[in-house]
């Protein structure tokens, strides 16, 4: 769906079932979402988005993809538009990566948005700063096209997946992305330390881990879980896209958002 001023999304699932909303990683797009879409569209009107510069989200979206201008809070104030367009008060939210990051934010900042948060192979801080900063000069330079080389054995747990078409197709997505979006979302990741506010996230939580992610270990998800009150952990067996186990993640996925539903339903009079 293409609307001006708002990131580029797609909707699925009943129109008065309740809306979940799923973001992407980084160098990914909504796609990334897409082996989920038949499991949680029987519950929920699911939106997916795509990050600024990548699928059909226009970088021009940012405030000022200059570098180092763009934040994590950039990036949720988006997600927030979306969710007034579709007149959401509140919606559960799932995220992987820096998609997870953006839920993270909204659940601490804007408690009162987020029904439930699921964070999936995502972080409160990611990395040295510096790291980030690097890659944005290297993209804004050179193009996404100078990270293929090396990004199968960050994102996918085995070198194998990444000739798959599920895994061509991610790689196509980097490969597409407009360089100033990515190297902006990249000074978001910079900038990002979560850690701080994960105490004050009240939204029913699920942390997911990945066993064979090498981006952000399950060191980073148990640190994660460890600050948001009440929050669940579980690692399963995936790389950082957690794209080689759907099954274990739309298992936790699903476990997490029915035990939700219930809760809602329990607190009605």
């Amino acid at each position: 769906m293409s609307t001006p001023h708002l990131l580029h999304h797609h909707l699925v699932g009943a129109t008065d079932a309740p809306p979940l909303v799923l973001g992407p990683s980084l160098g990914t797009s909504r796609a990334i979402w897409e082996p989920h879409l038949p499991t949680l569209s029987r519950r929920f009107r699911v939106l997916r988005f795509d990050l600024p510069g990548h699928g059909g989200s226009p970088t021009a979206l940012l405030r000022d993809p200059a570098p180092g201008r763009t934040t994590v809070e950039d990036l949720a104030s988006l997600v927030l538009d979306l969710a007034d367009h579709h007149g959401w008060d509140a919606f559960h939210y799932a995220g992987i990566s820096l998609g997870g990051a953006i839920g993270t934010h909204l659940a601490a900042f804007h408690p009162g948005r987020v029904a439930s948060l699921a964070a999936v192979c995502s972080s409160a801080r990611f990395g040295p700063p510096e790291t980030w900063r690097r890659r944005a000069e290297l993209v804004r330079h050179e193009g996404t096209a100078a990270l293929l080389p090396g990004i199968p054995d960050r994102w996918f747990a085995t070198a194998a997946f990444a000739v798959t078409p599920f895994g061509r197709r991610l790689l196509g997505n980097l490969a597409e992305a407009d360089p100033a979006g990515y190297a902006a979302c990249c000074d978001a990741l910079a900038a990002a330390d979560l850690r701080p506010a994960l105490a004050r996230i009240t939204a029913p939580t699920l942390v997911v881990g990945g066993s064979h992610d090498t981006a952000t270990s399950p060191e980073h998800a148990e640190e994660l879980a460890a600050g948001i009150p009440r929050a669940a952990l579980k690692v399963i067996g995936c790389g950082h896209l957690a794209v080689e186990e759907p099954r274990a993640l739309q298992t936790a996925l699903t476990a997490h958002l029915s035990a939700c539903l219930a809760s809602e339903r329990r607190a009605v009079p």
